[in-house]
C-alpha cells in the first residue's frame, strides 16, 4: 500500500509540472488509445500497480489541461495544492458525512467550512448552507426551500401533497438566465417552460424596473456574475421589489458571488445579502477539487423542511443538525474538506486576491486583443470577455483554429445574436506569462 501511495503522488506531481509543457487538448492519438482502457471485463483482476500506471500512462495524456494556466474554456477553476492533498486524504478516510455519528470530522469540517464561506462571501448570519455536488444540485437545493417557503405561506405542504391541486407558484427569471436554474425549475415541477422572463440591458443585468406585478406564491431568480460577460443583476431593487410584494429572491452565484471577498469587486454584488437563498460552487473561483457545490437559505427552517423526509429507525433522530437533513443525498463523501482546506490555506486576504489578480488578468487579455484589432463586446467588471474578430465567419473560424491549436483553449457564445469567443479567466495557476502567451497565440491564427 505504501508504495502504491507514492507511485501514485509521484505520478500526480509528474502530470501536474508536465502542463506547461504540452497542449490544453489531448492529441488525436492519445484519445484514440482510451480504447485501451475498455473491452470486456478481465476475469482475473490486475495488480494495483498496473491499475494505476494503466489509468496514468493512457488516461492522463487524453485528459484536457484544466489544471493548468492557458485553460480559458467555461468557467473551471483548477485544483489549489492544498485542496487537491486533502481531498486525497479525505478519500483515504472513506467518510459518509451525513451524519455526525458517522464521521464527527466530517461533519464538524462541514460546519466550520460553511461558516466560513457565509462570513467571507457577507451572506446574513444565521444562513444555514449545504454541500452538494455543484451550483446545478445547489439550485435545487436553494429552490426546494423556496417552494417550500412560498407554499407554506399559502397553507400548503408540498412535501408531503405534492404539487397536484398546490397553488401555482409564479417563476420569474431574466432574459439571461443560466440553464442550471431552469434545470433545477424542471427537476422541481415548477416547469422551466412557465417562468416569466424580464428583459435585460446590454451587459445581461436583469431590469427591474420591468419586474411583472407580483402576486401569491412568487419566486424571483437572479445573478450574480453572469456565464457571458460576469455582469450583475441589480440585487437591491429586485430583492426590494419582490420581498413588499411576499416573493422570494434565490441568487444563482455560482462563480460570481466570490466577487464578494474581493473588497474592489465587492460592489458588484451590492446588495446579495438582501435574498433569501444562495447557490455558488467552490470548483469554480474558490479553485477546489470537484463535488463542492453550496446552497444556503437564510432560514434554515425552510431547508431544513424541503430536504428532509421520515426518520428511518435505524438513523438517529435526536434533533441534531446533520448534513443529510439540509441536502438531497444522504450518503456523501466528506467533500467539504476541500473547502476547508482551501480556505484555511488562503485566509480571508488569499481568496481576496485570487479573485482580484483573476479580474485583472481578464482586464489585461481584453486589453492585449484589442490592441491586436479584435473587438471586446462586453465591459470586463469580472472574469469574462467576450471577443469578437469582426464578421461572424471569422469569429467562428478563429474559436476553431485556437481550439485545434492547443496553445490555450477558449469557448464560443453567442452574445444578442453575434458569435463571440468567450474567455473565462478562473484559475489560480494562471499568471501573466499565460495571458500574454494565450493572447498572442489567438492573435497570430487570427491573422493567419
Amino acid at each position: 500500500m505504501e508504495n502504491l501511495f507514492a507511485d501514485t503522488a509521484a505520478r500526480a506531481d509528474r502530470y501536474l509540472k508536465g502542463l506547461s509543457d504540452r497542449g490544453v487538448v489531448p492529441s488525436t492519438e492519445a484519445v484514440d488509445r482510451l480504447a485501451e482502457l475498455g473491452g470486456p471485463l478481465p476475469d482475473a483482476g490486475e495488480a494495483p500497480s498496473e491499475v494505476i500506471a494503466a489509468l496514468d500512462e493512457v488516461g492522463s495524456p487524453a485528459t484536457v489541461a484544466t489544471a493548468g494556466g492557458r485553460y480559458f474554456g467555461f468557467v473551471i477553476g483548477s485544483g489549489l495544492p492544498t485542496a487537491v492533498a486533502a481531498n486525497w486524504l479525505a478519500s483515504a478516510w472513506n467518510q459518509n458525512g451525513a451524519l455526525e455519528v458517522m464521521s464527527p470530522a466530517a461533519v464538524k469540517l462541514e460546519a466550520v467550512a460553511l461558516e466560513w464561506v457565509r462570513d467571507l462571501l457577507h451572506l446574513p448570519a444565521g444562513a444555514r448552507g449545504a454541500f452538494v455536488t455543484g451550483d446545478t444540485l445547489a439550485n435545487v437545493t436553494a429552490l426546494a426551500a423556496a417552494r417550500h417557503a412560498v407554499l407554506a405561506d399559502a397553507g400548503w405542504n408540498v412535501e408531503v401533497e405534492g404539487l397536484g391541486g398546490a397553488p401555482s407558484v409564479t417563476v420569474v427569471v431574466g432574459e439571461e438566465v443560466h440553464i442550471s436554474v431552469l434545470r433545477a425549475l424542471s427537476l422541481l415541477g415548477l416547469g422551466r417552460g412557465r417562468v416569466l422572463r424580464v428583459p435585460t440591458d446590454d451587459q445581461g443585468r436583469m431590469r427591474a424596473e420591468k419586474l411583472p406585478e407580483l402576486r401569491g406564491p412568487a419566486i424571483v431568480c437572479i445573478q450574480s456574475g453572469n456565464v457571458n460577460t460576469g455582469s450583475f443583476d441589480p440585487a437591491h431593487e429586485l430583492c426590494e421589489f419582490a420581498h413588499r410584494a411576499g416573493a422570494w429572491v434565490h441568487i444563482d452565484g455560482a462563480f460570481g458571488l466570490w466577487a464578494n471577498a474581493a473588497p474592489g469587486r465587492a460592489h458588484l454584488a451590492a446588495g446579495a445579502n438582501e435574498a433569501d437563498s444562495w447557490a455558488l460552487d467552490g470548483h469554480k473561483w474558490l479553485n477546489v477539487p470537484y463535488d463542492s457545490g453550496m446552497a444556503f437559505v437564510r432560514d434554515p427552517a425552510h431547508l431544513r423542511a424541503a430536504m428532509s423526509g421520515e426518520p428511518a429507525a435505524y438513523l438517529a433522530a435526536d434533533g441534531r443538525a446533520d448534513p443529510m437533513n439540509y441536502t438531497p443525498e444522504m450518503s456523501r463523501r466528506a467533500r467539504a474538506v476541500d473547502t476547508w482546506a482551501a480556505l484555511r490555506h488562503l485566509g480571508r486576504r488569499g481568496v481576496a486576491d485570487l479573485v482580484e489578480r483573476c479580474c485583472r488578468l481578464a482586464e489585461r487579455f481584453a486589453a492585449r486583443l484589442r490592441d491586436g484589432g479584435a473587438e471586446i463586446l462586453n465591459d470586463v467588471v469580472l472574469n469574462q470577455v467576450l471577443v469578437s474578430f469582426g464578421s461572424e465567419e471569422k469569429t467562428r473560424r478563429v474559436i476553431d483554429l485556437v481550439q485545434r491549436d492547443g496553445t490555450c483553449w477558449c469557448g464560443g457564445t453567442v452574445w444578442h445574436g453575434v458569435p463571440a469567443m468567450r474567455i473565462s479567466v478562473s484559475s489560480w495557476a494562471t499568471s501573466e506569462a499565460d495571458v500574454e502567451r494565450s493572447a498572442a497565440a489567438i492573435l497570430r491564427l487570427a491573422q493567419g
